[in-house]
């Protein structure tokens, strides 16, 4: 699972990237139910597909 990420549009139009802990014993899904904003539409996507540049992370979009 540490290969995984998830990730959905917050309020703002930002985007949100929930980092499973090393401690975290559930799976992705229960991650994401427990830390997803109930109605908010989120991915589990492989950790390749995160910029690894986080210079322009505020201009980061997220088409649902």
């Amino acid at each position: 699972m540490s290969n995984k990420r998830i990730i959905y549009k917050n309020p703002n139009g930002g985007v949100c990237v929930i980092i499973p802990s090393p401690n975290w014993i559930g799976t992705i899904e229960d991650l994401a139910a427990k830390d997803v904003p109930a109605g908010a539409y989120y991915r589990i996507v492989d950790i390749s597909e995160i910029p690894s540049d986080r210079t322009f992370r505020n201009a980061w979009e997220y088409a649902e």
